[in-house]
């Protein structure tokens, strides 16, 4: 049984796959999109998000001012920087990463990479995929609607409706009344 032995082996040695995914995110860090097989694309996600959240957790604490922070502050954002750098063997990655793909990804709770197939390979016939960084921002929220105005209350909704009303009724009485014919 594989009980807790997650990820694939790749048929390499532990030192080769740990420095081919250390490249694999610092090039996706970088150029944020790439392209190669659907197995380690599928695998290089799950390394890349764990790596991009020690950048998100502590991305508010990177984009202050170094003197401003409090020691604890500091030694937050020092762990978080040994961590990914732990994946992310390149500085001007580790860099990019804390500076700026972290904070767009500040609110996000996770998901912060998503495999897209894209082809068949000619030489192997490998399933090919991109790996990308999901959109850039935490979407905002839609505004309330006519189905959120009960739930605010029957006071609300009466003078969410009145102010409907009231703006309505001048463009009526703007048109002026068409003449009738007399004979």
């Amino acid at each position: 049984m594989r009980h807790q032995k997650a990820g694939r082996k790749f048929s390499r040695t532990s030192a080769h796959r740990k420095a081919m995914f250390s490249n694999m995110v610092a090039s996706l860090v970088i150029h944020e999109r790439i392209e190669t097989t659907s197995p380690k694309a599928k695998e290089l996600s799950r390394i890349a998000d764990r790596t991009i959240s020690w950048g998100a957790s502590v991305a508010d604490l990177a984009a202050k001012d170094r003197a401003k922070l409090s020691a604890a502050e500091r030694q937050k954002v020092v762990h978080a920087l040994r961590q990914a750098g732990r994946v992310l063997k390149q500085p001007d990655a580790l860099h990019k990463l804390f500076y700026e793909v972290a904070p767009r990804f500040a609110g996000r709770p996770g998901g912060y990479t998503r495999v897209l197939p894209t082809r068949i390979r000619v030489g192997d016939a490998s399933p090919m995929s991109f790996v990308e960084l999901t959109a850039a921002a935490v979407a905002e929220k839609p505004k309330a609607t006519a189905k959120a105005e009960p739930e605010k209350g029957a006071k609300a909704a009466k003078a969410g409706k009145e102010e409907k009303a009231k703006a309505e009724k001048p463009k009526a009485e703007k048109k002026p009344a068409k003449a009738k014919k007399t004979e």
